[in-house]
């Protein structure tokens, strides 16, 4: 008698428990939704006075966005291998077929997303994506048609595969540019622990790079290492651990980046043709395993492109992921100004561009505790939109006031 007594008191406890937890999840599942309209800060200019706007909830980890040119819709890739089109202004939802098998094991994924300029006539996009091989798995560029009517991809062709293919999951990079007739490509050094000898100072190979390719993944002519033996024609720049963020400076067409370091050591980088970015002979940032320096700091050498700002070790680092440049007219005070994603700090990072720098600014999304993979503007409606890893929300919009 006495253990059935125990019996119905522990049901008992379990069903007020999961009464409780179901009463939790449902107050939390609204949560982000009651967040509609709240502005983002209060420390924030009140001339400027953003608001925060939830676009899209409960599509997974959406990894990359890029705008449909001239247009309120948005191209967004889910890292385990769907593709969408968000509608910014009905927040309408539709799911793209045709996506290649992607190896979402790990860091990988479907990747980045870049649509043409031109989509209007030639409806291309850009996307990179980890795929399996005989020998591991490798970063993949492909490009193919968006039928926006039947809602598929067509005519899909892998432009570069960049070799060779890795046994481990880590550091794809990957990020991929439209800039006029070219494509950059970044692609990570997968992870790679040989700092006597690393594949991102080894340029007979893609690895820690960043590539230059023509539309159709042919190779430009005028590339920095075109014709050097032994060294890949496709490589622009080389010396990088993971490149997480790439995006053009309008006002300049400088290419930047924004780069993990290992522990701390995150760097934004203007890109230079044949730059050396020094990985890992250079690092500002520490060893996961020792917490000593690794390599000598970039100033200290002549041959190796200095960041324009970084996080050296013992500062908390940054790791960063998508940026973007304001280049739009709903907040005229940000334009010019870069914005860059965080992912383990879980804030979006405002930087005004100094004489040789960059001063941070208050951050956005602070207290919201999503850890934030992409950034773009809406240059229809003034907004920035943010690809965010919350519990619910999956893109949100920082929007004016009176937009």
């Amino acid at each position: 008698m006495k253990s059935k007594r125990i019996v119905k008191n522990i049901f008992i406890i379990l069903f007020v428990a999961l009464i409780g937890l179901s009463y939790w999840w449902h107050i939390t599942q609204e949560d982000d939704r009651s967040r509609i309209g709240i502005p983002i800060s209060e420390r924030q200019n009140r001339e400027i006075y953003p608001v925060l706007e939830i676009v899209a909830e409960r599509l997974g980890q959406i990894w990359g966005i890029d705008f449909i040119p001239g247009t309120s819709r948005l191209v967004a890739t889910e890292n385990s291998g769907r593709l969408f089109i968000i509608n910014t202004e009905t927040l309408g939802v539709l799911e793209i077929n045709g996506v290649p098998e992607v190896n979402s094991s790990g860091q990988g994924g479907l990747l980045d997303i870049a649509v043409s300029p031109e989509f209007d006539e030639d409806k291309k996009i850009y996307f990179t994506y980890s795929a399996g091989g005989n020998e591991g798995t490798a970063t993949h560029l492909g490009r193919a048609a968006l039928d926006m009517e039947l809602l598929t991809l067509e005519d899909v062709e892998v432009l570069y595969i960049a070799t060779p293919f890795q046994r481990g999951t880590s550091h794809y990079g990957s990020r991929v540019v439209v800039d006029g007739d070219y494509l950059f490509l970044t692609i990570g050094d997968r992870g790679d622990k040989n700092f006597d000898d690393h594949v991102s100072q080894d340029i007979s190979n893609s690895l820690g790079t960043t590539l230059r390719l023509m539309r159709d993944g042919s190779i430009p002519d005028d590339n920095p290492f075109v014709g050097e033996e032994d060294v890949l024609d496709e490589i622009y720049s080389y010396g990088h651990r993971n490149v997480q963020g790439m995006t053009i400076n309008p006002e300049t067409g400088e290419l930047w980046q924004s780069e993990h370091g290992e522990r701390d050591g995150d760097e934004i980088n203007i890109i230079k043709a044949g730059g050396n970015y020094g990985w890992p002979e250079t690092h500002t940032g520490c060893g996961y395993a020792t917490g000593r320096p690794i390599g000598g700091l970039p100033w200290e050498r002549d041959d190796i492109v200095d960041p324009i700002h970084y996080w050296e070790c013992n500062t908390g680092g940054f790791p960063p992921a998508g940026m973007a440049f304001y280049n739009a007219e709903g907040f005229p005070e940000w334009r010019g100004d870069l914005f860059v994603g965080s992912l383990a700090s879980e804030y979006l990072a405002h930087f005004k561009l100094t004489n040789g720098g960059l001063e941070e600014q208050d951050p956005l999304l602070k207290e919201e505790g999503w850890r934030v993979r992409d950034v773009t503007v809406g240059e229809h409606d003034g907004a920035i939109y943010a690809a965010v890893e919350g519990r619910n929300t999956s893109l949100v919009r920082i929007a004016p006031r009176n937009r």
